[in-house]
Order: structure tokens, then C-alpha cells, then sequence
């Protein structure tokens, strides 16, 4: 049988990652023996564990590392990353290494170099000059004569750990449930959203329109005024229902504060898109007075970043959004720097979207009513994602109230 030896390094008990690698060798049809064994002393420790994984053939085997590496399982050796040229523009080697979102490393010149931005589904592209460089590479940003790291020699990945010490839901054994006490989790989120502004990190909120459906707008105004939100990602509807709710009182035609619909409100939306359109963007639109409070009123007045991400269904749209999903996303990507957390409310597209270009050291926090949401963006690669099965308007008018009293 075809085998290969692997092994894995960190909190791997404590954090049932070597539990999660045993389940999927077994899972596959394949088996495993382990030929060492090292476990920590105290929960501050790391476990070193080595295993001979075989299956019944090669392209098994193959497929099977190549899903244990995504939890820290790497290849036992010592040989440099295999590197080739890339022969045309947004066309990677047809070996190329396909990236994961955790910290990763590549041995070049029989020395391990970290890996500058993880995100997962992209290239590793490699620099000599004046010094070793390596980062990742979307497909589509690939150019031709570039080096990218071809197959799984001299490439590791940090096993994915869960962090130590108080931290949000350590108290349940589930990433996700309904039955959360969530006044607990507000205040753990809080504390979390505290303790990421004084090490300096940012805050990247996603939203969904359901957040101004709810009613949650200005809370989170409020929270964008008292410059807690560092960043913001959202769709064409977030937008245009925020600036509907605040130029005439609706969302999706109903009134904001009497929860009634308004005759003809339907087109309400839509009217404020055309307005919007006709200033020519949205900050042009509040200069102007046109649009005088809301979230994207304090996102212009406090010179917080807005990446509008477009879609097939979007009515107008507003002159911000960007149709082009390929642009909207490099244009993502050059906000995520320095964020510490990424909050995602009532958002599955958007919120799965900037998931896939996250570090995974960046704290998620995804926020909706449906389970299955929330379930979602773990199932996608997002490991770090933690659940809170909530209505949104609830979870930001208690988190603003808790962050900013006044």
C-alpha cells in the first residue's frame, strides 16, 4: 500500500485536532500507524505526534494528505518547495499548491520562510530578490514568469488551535447553539471587541440588509460614530435599505418606526437609489445634505472604508457598488490588514466571501437567526468562525449599548 509519513505539532489533544485527523484517515478507507508519539505535560505544552498514513493507492493517498494538511498534518522531510514558472497571465502550473487560511511556511535553500498574507484557495507565489519572499496569490492575479510552489514538499502549516485561557465559549462544548445564554455571549463579545482595540488591531463588520430590516441601523451607526468599527463589507441592498431608512423612514417600503407599510413603499428603494445615482456616490451625497444620518452617513463622516460587493440580483445599483466580483474582492483584500476580528451579521454571501480571504487568527464572530448560516461559513473553511444564533437587531442594540453607554 502506498504510504507516507506525516506529522503534526501543537495543542493537538486538547484542541481534538489529532482526534479530527484520526477520524478522517479512517473516514477515507485508509489506515494509519503511529511511529512517535509525544505528548505535553501541561495544557501550555505542545504534543508532537508522527504518523505512517497508507491507502490502497496513490491518488487516494494523495487526496487524503492533501485534506489532513488543512489541519496541520505536513509531510515528514527535508526537501526545498518545488517551484515553477507560471507560462501565462491568471493561468497557475497545473501542480500548483492549493493554500489553506492558517499560518504556513516554505523551505527554500534548506530554510523555512513564512508565508506574508495566508488565505486559503490561492497560489504561493515566490521571490528571490533582494531576498526570500512568499505570499499568496489569487489565480486570476497570477502574472506569467512568476514562481508558484508546485505539489506538498517543503510546505507546513500550523495546526489550527483553539485559543487558551478566557476566551468566548469556553463554557459550552458547541460552536453553535440556539440555547446560548446571549446576554453572556454580548458581553464575552464585547470584552473581545476591548481587548482587539488595545492591541492595536481593526474591526471588519459584514453586513446583511436584514441588519436595517431589524432595526439594528442605527445601533450600528452608533458604534461606526464612536469609532469602534474599523471597516465595513457589505452588498448593494445593506446600503441602499441604510440610506432608504434614513432619507424616508422605510425598509423595503415599511416604516422604520411604526413597523407598518407605507403606500407605494415598495419603490422606495429604489427612489433613493436613483437620487444617489444622481449625486454620483454616496459620500457625494452627504457632503451635499442629502443624506444626513445612518451607517454610511458615519462610515463618510469618520473616513471608515466601505467595499460594496455586487450581484446579479442588485437593483440600480448604487454608483459605489462594485458590479465587477472579481475587482470587489481585490478590493477586499486590500482592507483586511491589521484586522483583529471580523463580525458578520446577517450575512451569508458576503460573510462566506471575506471568510475566504481571512487569516485564521482573525476572531469571527457570525451572527444570524438561521442556524444553518452560521454553520456555514466553518463548513466553507472558516474554522475560527464561532456561531451566535440570534436575531441581529437584538445582538447589535445590546453589544452598542455595552460598547459605547453613553
Amino acid at each position: 500500500m502506498p504510504a507516507e509519513l506525516v506529522e503534526v505539532e501543537g495543542h493537538i489533544i486538547d484542541s481534538l485536532i489529532l482526534a479530527k485527523i484520526l477520524d478522517l484517515i479512517v473516514g477515507a478507507g485508509a489506515d494509519y500507524h503511529m511511529v512517535d508519539v509525544r505528548i505535553g505535560r501541561t495544557n501550555t505544552d505542545p504534543s508532537k505526534v508522527r504518523l505512517e498514513v497508507r491507502a490502497d493507492d496513490e491518488g487516494d493517498l494523495v487526496a487524503l494528505l492533501e485534506e489532513l494538511q488543512v489541519h496541520g498534518a505536513n509531510l515528514v522531510g527535508e526537501l526545498d518547495a518545488v517551484l515553477e514558472p507560471c507560462t501565462d497571465d491568471g493561468v497557475l502550473p497545473a501542480g500548483f499548491y492549493a493554500t489553506t487560511n492558517l499560518p504556513t511556511w516554505v523551505r527554500l535553500g534548506g530554510r523555512w520562510y513564512p508565508v506574508e498574507n495566508p488565505e486559503m484557495d490561492c497560489a504561493l507565489v515566490v521571490t528571490t530578490v533582494p531576498a526570500p519572499v512568499v505570499r499568496t496569490v489569487p489565480m486570476h492575479r497570477v502574472i506569467a514568469g512568476e514562481r508558484v510552489v508546485t505539489g506538498r514538499e517543503g510546505v507546513r502549516v500550523d495546526a489550527p488551535e483553539r485559543p487558551h485561557g478566557a476566551t468566548p465559549f469556553e463554557f459550552m462544548a458547541s460552536e453553535v447553539s440556539s440555547e446560548k445564554p446571549k446576554s453572556l455571549l454580548v458581553a464575552e463579545v464585547a470584552g473581545r471587541l476591548r481587548a482587539n482595540r488595545q492591541r492595536g488591531r481593526r474591526l471588519l463588520v459584514v453586513c446583511g440588509p436584514a441588519v436595517i430590516h431589524t432595526g439594528a441601523g442605527p445601533d450600528l451607526a452608533r458604534l461606526v460614530r464612536a469609532g469602534w468599527v474599523d471597516v465595513l463589507f457589505a452588498g448593494n441592498g445593506f446600503a441602499a435599505h441604510d440610506l432608504e431608512a434614513n432619507v424616508l423612514g422605510t425598509s423595503l417600503g415599511v416604516s422604520v418606526d411604526a413597523g407598518t407599510p407605507t403606500e407605494g413603499g415598495h419603490s422606495n428603494h429604489l427612489r433613493v437609489i436613483n437620487e444617489i445615482r444622481r449625486w454620483g456616490s454616496i459620500e457625494a451625497a452627504v457632503r451635499g445634505g442629502y443624506v444626513t444620518d445612518g451607517v454610511m452617513y458615519e462610515c463618510v463622516q469618520r473616513g471608515v472604508p466601505f467595499v460594496l460587493g455586487g450581484s446579479v440580483r442588485d437593483d440600480g445599483p448604487l454608483p459605489d457598488v462594485r458590479t465587477d466580483v472579481v475587482a470587489a474582492v481585490d478590493e477586499m483584500r486590500q482592507h483586511v490588514a491589521g484586522v483583529g476580528v471580523a463580525l458578520m451579521l446577517a450575512s451569508t454571501l458576503h460573510a462566506v466571501a471575506t471568510g475566504n480571504i481571512l487569516p485564521a487568527g482573525v476572531e469571527t464572530y457570525c451572527v444570524d437567526i438561521n442556524q444553518a448560516v452560521v454553520t456555514k461559513l466553518a463548513d466553507r473553511g472558516s474554522r475560527q468562525a464561532l456561531g451566535i444564533v440570534t436575531d441581529v437587531g437584538l445582538f447589535v442594540r445590546d453589544l452598542a449599548a455595552r460598547l459605547d453607554p453613553s
